[in-house]
């Protein structure tokens, strides 16, 4: 058996438990903490943290009832990370989701025996969040966001849809954990497609901006946004810049596309959200995250916004629109 397919195995005995003991409920009210990587204005907030909310009440828990959850907005700003691992651990909160390798950091260094379910982030052991992805071993385990392969996945369906383009730009946060091996796997497969890679920062918005537009100034360019709090923060922006330049793009998750971006190919963020309540729920019924493997996606999407295509002078080749897990016309 794949390691993958083991880990998918065992993330998802808990649905296989009986109803009944599935429903039971503690005598106390329990306490989940909550670090989230975006902001709480942010449409995607209600989006994820429904999914997530939904996902413990199919399980059997009721919020404000047998289940209170605290939540804090980081929006991408390392020090709101720390300040809200402190607050939230001096709660003393059964378990903690963490959304982003920051969140994540940020509560590993305030606690050790407090449990942390995290997700977004894609690095975890060389991040020293876990020891293994099969035996976590402390206080910590969740989801990865993504696999180092996927950058060359994204060159390539780039490719596919504007084969004219010979320089990418790649939005990176530098900060990021993961974002080095993401940026070698676009670099490595960049040869072969006979594209140079460009990598620009996403931290500042006003250089970002202006950098890109130097960028597209030049004839076929395209673009990639690897994930990080400060491409999701920025997305209108990035968003309305590409189109305006006609700058063929892709991106890490479906979210961009709904709101008028060309292309996304990633991980269905949303399913990970529920996915993250079943870890939330076998911790708060005596689980232990030393125990849980770390889980990788499961169900990744295509999406393709066929209006966008329209307004840059872009026709999507009929085997990828073929190919699409969602089309928006």
């Amino acid at each position: 058996m794949r390691r993958r397919d083991l880990i998918v195995l065992l993330g998802g005995t808990a649905a296989g438990w009986p109803l009944v003991a599935r429903a039971q409920q503690a005598t106390r009210t329990r306490r989940i903490g909550a670090i989230m990587n975006i902001g709480e204005t942010d449409p995607q907030s209600t989006i994820w943290t429904s999914a997530f909310q939904r996902g413990l009440e199919e399980r059997g828990w009721t919020l404000g009832g047998s289940l209170q959850i605290e939540y804090r907005w980081a929006a991408g700003n390392e020090n709101l990370h720390r300040r809200f691992a402190h607050e939230l651990v001096a709660l003393t909160p059964d378990v903690v989701l963490a959304s982003g390798g920051s969140s994540a950091s940020a509560l590993q260094e305030v606690t050790s025996t407090i449990p942390i379910v995290f997700l977004g982030t894609s690095d975890p052991v060389n991040r020293r969040l876990v020891a293994s992805m099969e035996q976590p071993g402390g206080n910590i385990t969740g989801f990865v966001e993504f696999e180092s392969d996927i950058g060359g996945k994204w060159l390539e369906l780039l490719k596919q849809i504007a084969p004219n383009v010979t320089r990418v730009a790649v939005l990176r946060d530098p900060t990021r954990f993961s974002w080095r091996r993401l940026l070698a796997g676009i670099e490595k497969a960049g040869p072969s497609f006979g594209v140079a890679v460009r990598p620009i920062d996403a931290r500042d918005a006003t250089d970002m901006e202006q950098t890109l537009t130097t960028f597209s100034s030049s004839s076929n360019g395209g673009l990639i946004a690897t994930p990080s709090a400060y491409s999701a923060i920025f997305r209108e922006r990035i968003i309305a810049l590409a189109a305006r330049r006609k700058l063929p793009a892709i991106y890490f998750s479906r979210f961009f596309v709904t709101e008028g971006g060309l292309i996304s190919y990633g991980p269905d963020t949303t399913d990970q959200y529920r996915r993250a309540a079943g870890y939330v729920d076998r911790i708060l019924r005596g689980e232990k995250p030393a125990a849980m493997p770390v889980q990788a996606p499961t169900k990744f999407e295509l999406v393709i916004n066929l209006r966008t295509a329209h307004v840059i002078d872009l026709t999507i080749p009929a085997g990828v629109v073929a190919a699409a897990d969602h089309i928006i016309k």
